[in-house]
């Protein structure tokens, strides 16, 4: 089912509504107000109009740093649905004091709601996204993740848009009060709609001073190292994101020479690419979180960055007197590339994001996972704030913004490198992803066998050297692999499955210290609730058909008891990494882009395990089709 049908589902659908139009309020009050500010040289508690736009911008920001460890608490105690519905009936009046000072052009009420708007989203923010994973189901979660994602960058574009152009008009003022008004009683009559979801921590006892709770909370996301060093990775993002929205009119008006509607488009651009990248990362993650996408996102996002470095300004054909319009624009080659390169940028942000954000929902605590999330705003209202300050440091350095790109590029490698060498799981995962995506079709039958947390010990016929790729691709908890130590040798492979916390195993005959340690490992890993793979039939098979399974997964659950789990890959006989015809590797490469199919049979009790038993189930599993 497509993540599109959840637009249907009254589990998803009317907090995407109310999400939608809270966020087209926010960037059309902050737009309608720097145009008014900007455009009539208004100035506020004696400051020129360029500094009053800052404080705007900073009033917005100031309740993330003030109010998140408090928001965080409320949303983990308090049932949800509830809380939304306070916010937005909150939001009506906000609106309605936003419209009394559009129409009397009261700068320093507007000033307030702006602060009162920013506390708003300050305790919206945890809510929303700790409230997904009550209402979808795990195989929705990335598909959501998407469609909110998608949903926020439109209702910001079309939000910034309105903002400009309504105040165009004559009666501007009252068109921004109207709506303003309407789309926040919209948004509190779409919050009527959802669903209920419960309190998380109902006993948590609230404490009312910052400090304490806001360290407690960033204690909680360092018991997860993944949702720890995640956090970073989506501060980033949203530091990179901020820079560019920042740099790109002065971009178009000044290096680029072109109109305002040009800089419309850039913006439509950057938001469809969003959209586009969002939107196929559950296609891409087969419905599953799959952090193999952030390294893929944050590699696009440094080219891409990179590329606008490279490019320069358009050469436009003939003498340029005014402003260059799209058509103009997109006449000459830069132009284009600028295009691409942007809307390339944005498509691989949305890789990047989604499964970010996934996991930190996924992986955190769901007693205390709203205040994880509101740590997450902390950050992420930190790295925007340091944004600014950054391009003005960048600015006074004499810094062109070519130049800024760059420094991006540089910035997305540094923090991408710091987080996949801290995480290795992540680069792992890429592996995987790039093995069973790219150069095979795998299909799952079964995967509802798989338990989604606890030990299990998953046994698989043996036909290739990439099985263990292409089903630690096909499942996407952490899999423990046993094999061979030789395998452990190499210098780049070494390095592989030691980030991928493979286990080295030997014959007991050959290195009985490393098969000794091997069956050591394996319980300690069962015993921390992991999933261990192993290919009992301990080679590759010679002629397509399964080996005897060997009596070692016996021994494992003697000292492990946990459930074991038959698994059976199909397909993968003939092709480029097994057996067949010549050895692997040294032979025309076949069956690349094949469908390879891996069956997941019902789990068995440890008391009913037996070697032979399994290798029929998976011999009767795999059927004919090698």
């Amino acid at each position: 089912m497509s993540q599109l049908s959840l637009l249907k589902n009254r589990r998803f659908f009317p907090l995407l509504a109310t999400l939608f139009l809270g966020a087209f309020n926010d960037n059309l009050l902050k737009n309608a107000l720097v145009f008014l500010v900007t455009y009539q040289s208004i100035q506020v508690f004696g400051l020129p109009p360029s500094e009053v736009i800052i404080l705007a911008g900073m009033l917005f920001v100031l309740p993330y740093f003030l109010f998140s460890a408090f928001a965080g608490q409320v949303a983990d105690k308090f049932e949800k649905s509830r809380l939304i519905r306070i916010i937005k009936a909150l939001e009506v009046l906000m609106m309605a004091i936003a419209g009394l000072a559009f129409l009397s052009e009261k700068i320093e009420w507007l000033l307030l709601v702006i602060f009162l708007m920013g506390l708003q989203s300050t305790f919206f923010a945890p809510i929303k996204f700790s409230v997904l994973p009550q209402h979808l189901k795990e195989t929705e979660l990335v598909g959501g993740n998407a469609l909110v994602s998608t949903g926020t960058f439109f209702a910001i574009l079309i939000g910034t848009v309105s903002g400009v152009l309504i105040r165009l008009s004559e009666w501007g003022s009252i068109f921004v009060s109207l709506i303003l008004f309407l789309f926040s009683a919209l948004g509190l009559f779409a919050s009527f709609w959802i669903p209920k979801a419960p309190a998380t921590d109902s006993k948590l006892k609230i404490s009312w001073e910052p400090f304490t709770p806001s360290w407690q909370m960033f204690q909680f996301s360092r018991q997860n190292k993944s949702v720890f060093w995640s956090i970073l990775g989506n501060s980033w993002f949203w530091f990179l994101g901020s820079s560019i929205l920042v740099l790109l009119p002065t971009y178009a008006k000044e290096m680029l020479k072109v109109n305002e509607i040009t800089l419309t488009f850039f913006l439509f651009v950057f938001t469809v690419g969003i959209a586009v990248g969002a939107l196929l990362c559950e296609r891409l993650s087969r419905k599953r979180l799959e952090i193999g996408l952030v390294p893929f996102g944050s590699f696009g996002m440094f080219l891409f960055l990179f590329d606008l470095f490279l490019i320069g300004a358009p050469s436009y054909e003939g003498m340029v007197d005014e402003a260059v319009g799209p058509i103009q624009f997109l006449s000459s080659y830069e132009g284009i590339r600028i295009s691409v390169s942007l809307f390339g940028l944005a498509v691989f942000s949305g890789f990047y994001i989604v499964p970010l954000q996934t996991l930190l929902q996924q992986r955190s605590e769901p007693s205390h996972r709203s205040r994880i999330l509101a740590a997450n705003n902390i950050m992420n209202a930190l790295f925007m704030v340091a944004a600014s300050f950054a391009l003005i440091g960048l600015k006074r350095l004499g810094l062109e913004i070519p130049d800024i790109m760059l420094v991006l590029a540089m910035g997305t490698a540094a923090v991408s490198l710091v987080i996949f060498n801290l995480v290795p799981e992540f680069l792992f995962r890429f592996l995987l992803w790039l093995i069973s995506s790219l150069l095979y079709r795998v299909r799952v039958k079964g995967y509802e066998n798989l338990p989604e947390q606890g030990p299990a010990v998953l046994v698989c016929n043996h036909v290739s050297f990439v099985d263990w790729m292409l089903i630690g691709g096909a499942i996407k908890r952490p899999i423990r692999f046993v094999m061979t130590y030789k395998f452990h040798r190499g210098f780049f492979l070494k390095r592989i499955l030691r980030r991928g916390k493979a286990i080295p195993i030997a014959s007991k005959r050959d290195r009985p210290e490393i098969y000794e340690a091997a069956f050591s490992r394996i319980a300690d890993e069962l015993g921390s609730g992991e999933l261990v793979c192993i290919f009992p039939e301990g080679k590759l098979t010679p002629h397509g058909e399964v080996n005897e399974f060997r009596p070692g997964i016996e021994k494992i659950i003697q000292t492990s008891p946990v459930p074991v789990i038959p698994m059976a890959l199909k397909g993968l006989w003939g092709s480029f990494f097994s057996l067949e015809g010549a050895k692997p590797l040294l032979k025309w490469p076949k069956k690349l882009g094949a469908l390879i199919e891996l069956e997941v049979g019902q789990p068995i009790e440890p008391e009913r395990v037996r070697a032979e038993e399994l290798e029929r189930q998976v011999v009767e599993m795999r059927g004919s089709w090698k």
